[in-house]
């Protein structure tokens, strides 16, 4: 019995493996019919709405072969091995004269100029406006070239002539081919040593400048600023315009333009500057043998300017005139000076507020905000060699509103909009010593447009691109070589205090000495660095190096510097009734919170 119960189980167990088996060798069942289309069950803006997804989706995650040269976050990038730039050469002659050279031996073309450490500053207020009155005259005519003879040699020789007058400096500039630099230098040195001043062609050139201020009387940036200058530094030197004020120039005469060229054309004050294809020892002997007249006086910028310092004054000029179209005004605090370590970071906050044209667009903080309340917004940052400014420049948006009126249905508003635009300004001034990103302050250091624009590299490519020819670089040198006194005695100062202050510039000690201020290659671009007011020319990598080390934190600290709770200035034009008062703009300077 027992036995008969094992082979029924054995036979069982035979025939399940059997079972298995055929079930392993059966082709698989067939797949399960698709789902019927969804596309006759959904509708059509069921459709769209995945398809707008998706293009989100994509956007979100954009192909890496599009971000293989770009991205849309700002990030910090090395630009050393395409910043080598010739080297700029310096010699110093006997009486005082600089000479510096950068040699581009390859090119054919060149330019030299003259920059003088001198202009309206340094003028009395009943000889306002000589400076600029004696850059217009050195083109009338020498006494070896009278008038209509110079710029016919120079226009003979292909070249150019150029001058420009600030409150602190003269320039003038010739661009030439190689083979005339000498005549170039011989031209420049016989309109500084030999101009006659006849008194038929004062007479013309006090016409047309008396004729050019009535022509600019009218409302501009250059007005707003310069109506700036005079509240801010009032009763200053500082304060005083380059023209000058019409009873000045009406009773400026060759004595007054001989002393000036006494006073101040000295040679320790004048920088001789080239670039190009020329050679440095030939120009250094060229200058010797043409520039022998310059005066000798002994005074220095730097004593004129302890005999008289620029003083910031917290106060306001207003000029209602409601024929203007559209209302202007602008905002500044005491800013930096050439010599103040923060000159940098200023110039970034600068980039930070951006600036914004109705026509073109772009500001990263500002253009969202006043797009409907304004024409365009400037922001500035001025360096002077003991203060500054930085500021605001606007112009208001003036709009017509219709509105249905029982009484007289052709009644219009036309609102100013200056108090949302002074609201708008100010909201984003006083963020700045509190809340500032590191995204900010990185797209600020490298943004891409000259003065507009959101994109990538501003700061940095300015430099670049303003450097792009031969004029910009003599102006760069000439104007990077004046004032060495002032250089020596800052890095004096910086050697001494260094190791008290390197917390507080931060990541700025990645380099040895604090040199503030990037360089202003083309006069009003974006200031200057070397040279004429540090004794040496700064090389591009070092100042990338410089914008590089601004980080959020130095921006909020010298926001807290320049900005909180500091007195400010205001020059506005126009149909201004609208503009907040100066109490309101100086209550929001901080924020107060507990």
């Amino acid at each position: 019995m027992a036995i008969r119960r094992l082979l029924n189980l054995s036979r069982r167990r035979s025939h399940s493996s059997e079972v298995t088996t055929a079930a392993s060798l059966s082709p698989p069942p067939p797949p399960p019919p698709p789902p019927p289309s969804s596309s006759s069950t959904t509708m059509m803006y069921d459709r769209a709405a995945d398809t707008v997804k998706s293009k989100i989706k994509r956007l979100e995650t954009p192909d890496s072969r599009f971000l293989r040269y770009t991205s849309p976050h700002p990030i910090c990038s090395d630009h050393s091995s395409i910043l080598s730039s010739p080297e700029t050469r310096v010699t110093t002659l006997p009486n005082g004269l600089r000479v510096a050279t950068e040699s581009r031996l390859p090119g054919r073309a060149a330019a030299v100029g003259v920059w003088i450490d001198s202009g309206s500053r340094f003028e009395s207020d009943a000889a306002n406006g000589v400076a600029h009155f004696l850059e217009r005259m050195v083109f009338k005519g020498t006494e070896k070239r009278p008038d209509g003879v110079l710029m016919e040699e120079i226009g003979s020789m292909g070249g150019r002539l150029s001058a420009r007058t600030s409150r602190e400096h003269t320039a003038y500039c010739a661009e030439v081919m190689d083979e005339n630099v000498p005549k170039a230098l011989d031209v420049l040195s016989d309109m500084l040593q030999n101009s006659c001043f006849r008194e038929d062609q004062m007479e013309r050139e006090r016409d047309l400048i008396l004729q050019q201020i009535k022509e600019a009387e009218g409302p501009s940036k250059e007005i707003i600023l310069d109506h700036l200058h005079a509240t801010a530094f009032q009763y200053t030197p500082l304060g005083r315009t380059v023209v000058g004020p019409v009873k000045n120039i009406k009773t400026i005469y060759k004595s007054h333009i001989k002393d000036y060229i006494s006073a101040h054309y000295a040679a320790h004050r004048m920088v001789i500057s080239a670039a190009g294809a020329v050679n440095h020892e030939d120009i250094v002997e060229q200058v010797k043998k043409t520039f022998t007249k310059l005066s000798a006086n002994p005074s220095t910028t730097c004593q004129l300017v302890a005999e008289k310092p620029a003083v910031f004054t917290g106060s306001e000029v207003r000029i209602i005139d409601d024929d203007l179209p559209l209302a202007q005004f602008a905002v500044a605090f005491e800013g930096a000076s050439w010599t103040d370590p923060n000159s940098i970071a200023l110039m970034v906050i600068k980039l930070m507020l951006g600036s914004w044209n109705k026509n073109a667009g772009g500001g990263k903080h500002m253009g969202v905000a006043i797009n409907e309340i304004a024409e365009c917004i400037t922001a500035f940052s001025t360096n002077y060699k003991d203060t500054g400014l930085f500021g605001v420049y606007a112009v208001a948006k003036k709009e017509k509103i219709g509105f249905l009126c029982t009484v007289d249905p052709k009644i219009d508003l036309e609102p100013d909009c200056l108090d949302d635009l002074a609201y708008a300004i100010m909201s984003e001034i006083n963020k700045l010593p509190y809340r500032v990103s590191e995204e900010d302050v990185t797209r600020a250091r490298n943004q891409n447009n000259k003065e507009l624009g959101n994109g990538v590299k501003k700061l940095k490519s300015s430099l670049l691109l303003h450097i792009n020819g031969l004029t910009p670089v003599v102006e760069d040198i000439g104007h990077q070589t004046l004032n060495t006194v002032m250089i020596r005695s800052y890095l004096k100062m910086v050697r001494n205090d260094l190791e008290k202050t390197k917390d507080e510039f931060g990541s700025i000690k990645k380099v040895h000495i604090v040199i503030p201020k990037l360089s202003q290659i083309l006069w009003n671009g974006i200031g200057t660095l070397g040279l004429l007011t540090y004794g040496r020319r700064i090389p591009f990598a070092e100042l990338f190096a410089r914008i590089d080390a601004v980080d959020s934190n130095t921006v909020k600290r010298v926001a807290n510097r320049f900005i909180f709770d500091r007195d400010i200035a205001i020059a506005a034009m126009g149909p201004i009734q609208g503009l907040p008062d100066y109490n309101w703009f100086r209550r929001r300077t901080y924020l107060l919170r507990y």
